[in-house]
């Protein structure tokens, strides 16, 4: 039987088996933040026993654990990141994903995500260095203004028109 058990700052999923000197626990994967699909296809291919995915999920979210049921395709990710950064497959290779990706649906990037679409293959922790690198400059230009100036104050009252003092 499967269980996810929280080990310092990380989780764990564990295998309880059964063996001639007694019970013993195998880690068939262990995970930062959110348990994905990824994750619990990983604790499976090491698993010696079959294991309740629903049930790992339910248990997950009873100690706090984001659950991420989309996939990530970090495989995909990583080709793509390839190919952006100028590697060249062979020919063979090239025709033998054609033909994989003929019977999947095809979806046009929109403009706006174009620039967006060359992060795809790059880790977490580049995309999280590039948004802190940004920020850091945002705040220096923030910092570097001179202070807004504030309106002037007027030295004579000002002048309203009668219907308004009549009200």
């Amino acid at each position: 039987m499967a269980s996810i058990r929280k080990q310092r700052n990380r989780y764990e999923i564990r295998e309880c088996i059964n063996t001639a000197k007694g019970p013993r626990q195998f880690t068939l994967a262990s995970f930062k933040g959110a348990l994905t699909p990824e994750t619990l296809d990983r604790a499976d291919e090491k698993a010696r026993l079959p294991f309740d995915r629903d049930q790992l999920i339910a248990r997950a979210q009873a100690l706090g654990v984001t659950v991420n049921e989309r996939r990530r395709f970090p495989e995909a990710r990583a080709l793509l990141a390839t190919l952006q950064r100028g590697g060249r497959p062979s020919p063979r290779l090239v025709g033998l994903l054609k033909r994989a990706l003929e019977p999947f649906a095809e979806e046009p990037v929109p403009e706006h995500l174009e620039d967006a679409a060359l992060w795809l293959g790059q880790p977490e922790s580049e995309r999280g260095k590039a948004l802190r690198d940004l920020v850091r400059s945002a705040d220096r230009v923030v910092q570097s203004r001179a202070p807004l100036r504030e309106r002037a104050r007027t030295r004579f009252p000002r002048i309203q028109s009668r219907e308004l003092e009549a009200r």
